[in-house]
């Protein structure tokens, strides 16, 4: 069984919680682990906030996920202006990937999406979008079992 889902949201910067609580609920209730939700949440939050920040002139984004029996994919897009393709293809497809200055503001979104994702693209045309591709692991269940029950996990500050 495979399961999928679409929203376009205003380029506002609550929208990004709000894909964050629907995606985190899909993959949850699709079988992933708490771990590799947690990883696409966090990619999904970068590329939202990179849409939202960089995506003018366009009004609004759009996010879409699929999920089948190997992989789960995330795009995030909109109409806005794409970022420079030389330039990305310079700073983000050599290995090691370099990184921002410890004192930068940003800079650091597509270096977490490459390092928390098994695949990550980058296309201009018809719309800008990011694609971000994690693996289902052995340590998801399959999509037709139950979920398991909630649990509540804490955080320190």
């Amino acid at each position: 069984m495979d399961a999928g889902f679409s929203i376009t949201l205003p380029r506002q910067a609550y929208t990004v919680a709000v894909v964050r609580d629907i995606l985190d609920t899909l993959l949850t209730r699709g079988g992933l682990c708490r771990e590799c939700v947690d990883d696409i949440l966090l990619a999904v939050s970068e590329a939202g906030a990179n849409a939202v920040e960089h995506g003018g002139p366009a009004p609004d984004y759009t996010v879409e996920a699929e999920l089948g029996p190997r992989w789960c994919e995330v795009r995030v897009s909109h109409t806005g202006r794409a970022p420079d393709e030389a330039h990305l293809a310079e700073r983000f497809a050599n290995d090691p990937v370099p990184l921002p200055s410890p004192d930068a503001e940003s800079g650091r979104g597509i270096v977490l999406m490459r390092y928390l994702m098994d695949e990550v693209a980058f296309q201009d045309e018809p719309r800008t979008m990011v694609a971000l591709r994690k693996r289902r692991t052995a340590c998801d269940r399959p999509l037709d079992s139950p979920p398991p029950e909630r649990s509540t996990r804490y955080a320190l500050l």
